[in-house]
């Protein structure tokens, strides 16, 4: 699904990433790790197309499609969605509207009909129940005044009601107690089928314990430089990151 070969990518002419090479099947779960600053959510933002990065080698190859000269929204359309850290407010505009938008300019971009309201209403029930959502928190402005767990909610809302080929998750975690945490994951684990895949980046073990990812990547210093399982994950939690240093 996802092949990024050689990549070396800069940001006001300071280099970030430097040479990574990675493969993302079809069915899989990767998670990402690493020190603050490594290039974790350098690569994220590379991949859904952020202008402010610069492409200087390799390249981001999306189902043999070279994606590096492709604005955000052809990728968006072409079946990439990325989760936002800390995602904005947008007010005048309700969850509802914002997805029901999102979702039909992704359809007629790939030549299909939009939704019709029931459709969208029974897919949004659905979707709403599984992640314990009100329907009532639906109606509210985009991300207007919410608290960390609900803005990470609605991104996993987001996810499941666009229903991407390739979803980045940038520290989806962040922030949440462990019943947030839980409910995020029952998301994740629903959504994930064998035509889609995920990317989690992520600085905590904890996520892990209720996903299990098909492989755990380290990130330092602009480079992929130790692959594993979860066990990986497990070794960087009690041990920290200087061996990796070392």
């Amino acid at each position: 699904m996802l092949k990024i070969n050689n990549l070396y990518v800069s940001v006001k002419q300071k280099q970030i990433l430097k040479g990574v090479n990675l493969t993302i099947n079809k069915g899989e779960i990767h998670v990402i790790m690493g020190p603050n600053g490594s290039g974790k959510s350098t690569l994220a933002s590379i991949i859904a197309g952020k202008k402010d990065y610069t492409i200087n080698k390799g390249n981001i190859i999306f189902e043999n499609i070279n994606l590096n000269f492709f604005p955000p929204e052809e990728r968006a359309h072409l079946g990439i969605f990325l989760s936002f850290q800390d995602p904005i407010e947008i007010p005048g505009i309700s969850i509802l509207n914002f997805i029901r938008i999102s979702i039909n300019s992704i359809r007629k971009a790939n030549g299909k009909k939009e939704l019709s309201y029931n459709e969208f209403f029974k897919k949004v029930k659905m979707v709403s129940d599984l992640l314990k959502i009100n329907r009532t928190f639906l109606s509210r402005y985009l991300n207007e005044g919410f608290s960390g767990g609900e803005k990470k909610r609605n991104e996993i809302f987001q996810m499941c009601m666009i229903n991407p080929k390739l979803s980045i998750l940038d520290e989806i975690d962040s922030g949440l107690d462990i019943d947030a945490i839980r409910t995020i994951s029952r998301g994740i684990h629903k959504f994930k089928k064998n035509n889609n895949s995920i990317l989690i980046i992520t600085h905590y073990q904890r996520l892990l314990n209720y996903i299990v990812p098909d492989y755990v990547h380290i990130f330092y210093k602009g480079k992929l430089v130790k692959s594993g399982n979860k066990e990986l994950a497990i070794k960087i939690e009690s041990e920290g990151y200087d061996w990796i240093k070392n």
